[in-house]
């Protein structure tokens, strides 16, 4: 199964999960790019995680095809602090 991919920041982590929502829904990345009007480079970056904003009509687009929610692709985790 493929994996979900945990990127950290400051406060928190982002996990970028549509790598692995595709592979249960058995889509393949050319298939969502061709479907979606979307670049190859975008969804590959979009599933590692290696990216520096997201376009979010991107992300409506995907998510439609997808028949999911934002979060289903892409979730933020704030750090808990304990003072």
């Amino acid at each position: 199964m493929k994996r979900i991919r945990e990127v950290r920041i400051e406060s928190g982590y982002y996990l970028f999960k549509l790598e692995h929502l595709i592979s249960v829904k058995g889509i393949s990345k050319n298939k969502l790019c061709r479907d979606t009007n979307t670049d190859f480079n975008t969804v590959q970056r979009i599933c590692t995680g290696n990216l520096a904003k997201l376009d979010l009509s991107v992300l409506a687009r995907i998510c439609d095809y997808l028949e999911c929610d934002l979060n289903d692709i892409v979730e933020y985790k704030r750090s808990i602090s304990i003072t």
